[in-house]
């Protein structure tokens, strides 16, 4: 026999539920190699998703060489370099971008700060451990290519976009990028983006050229999230240092980014994802780090047809 439930305790329950951080929404925007448009992307993406409502912060995750600041034309008191170094909290850091996005700038020009130690690595997740700022997207603008700080957010993030264009170049350093996740560290489903594109049949062809070579290797599931325009407009917003969602909202590119942001924002929350930004701490912890042998990118086809062994 069931006890009776017990009006008060379930009225504090629900309560606790109701009052409780909502989960938050993990995406790491990542490519094979650089020059494919990734931190656009990811810039225009928070924009577009903070035009809608929602609470975004956006980290510039190329520890090494960051660049968001530099697109937004801002100029940041601190960076995360600042914050291992104990010289501020990750909160002191904190900009405000375009619609109210929230965007924590990494340094530039600092070579220790994209090989950083497990110390370091720790210290990081602390930082945002002790965040406060209700957030219900984290976009992190990963580097590009394999190195560790690129696996860990990837693996520390619900969902992986991989930025790629129709440059035999960059479909192959897409699928070495997307193998080392798979097979290295467990990663089963990546979103795709095709970048830089005359039309969305270009865009569809792209995918496909990527889809095939994965699902005949690898063991992971590829989505296709469509593409952004080759948009002259996007440029002109390049050089004048702003977000083309704002300085030209109704061009093409602009377009396709708030139908990007409308992809992203149906997707659901995966089980026991927990309130503010928990879960993201809590698979940085538990995302193993090993150095990355180059003869990993030697190890299977290539999409050019070759086969390396």
């Amino acid at each position: 026999m069931s006890k009776p439930m017990n009006p008060i305790l379930d009225q504090a329950d629900g309560l606790r539920r109701l009052n409780a951080p909502k989960p938050v929404r993990v995406i790491a925007v990542t490519s094979g190699k650089g020059g494919v448009g990734k931190t656009n992307v990811s810039v225009n993406l928070a924009v577009a998703m903070a035009g809608n409502g929602k609470q975004v912060m956006l980290l510039d995750g190329d520890l090494g060489l960051a660049n968001i600041d530099v697109m937004l034309g801002l100029q940041p008191s601190y960076n995360l370099a600042h914050v291992l170094e104990g010289k501020c909290r990750l909160e002191d850091t904190l900009m405000m971008g375009p619609n109210g996005v929230m965007i924590v700038p990494a340094s530039s020009g600092k070579r220790h700060m994209a090989e950083l130690s497990q110390a370091e690595h720790a210290g990081l997740v602390r930082a945002f451990s002790e965040l406060t700022r209700p957030v219900d997207v984290l976009i992190i603008d990963t580097a590009a290519g394999i190195a560790d700080s690129v696996i860990t957010f990837s693996q520390a993030s619900q969902e992986v976009i991989v930025v790629v264009t129709g440059d035999p170049t960059s479909l192959t350093d897409a699928y070495a990028l997307i193998k080392v996740l798979n097979r290295d560290h467990g990663v089963e489903r990546v979103q795709v983006l095709a970048n830089m594109v005359r039309d969305a049949s270009e865009a569809q062809s792209v995918y496909e050229s990527l889809r095939r070579v994965a699902e005949r290797f690898l063991d992971i599931t590829l989505s296709f999230i469509g593409g952004i325009p080759h948009d002259e407009w996007l440029k002109r917003a390049v050089r004048r240092q702003r977000a083309v969602v704002e300085a030209y909202p109704n061009c093409p590119a602009s377009e396709a980014f708030r139908q990007l942001a409308r992809k992203a924002d149906s997707w659901g929350m995966p089980a026991g994802a927990r309130g503010n930004l928990e879960f993201f701490v809590e698979r940085l912890v538990h995302a193993p780090v090993s150095p990355l042998p180059i003869a990993l990118l030697n190890n299977g086809p290539l999409l050019a047809g070759a086969v390396l062994s």
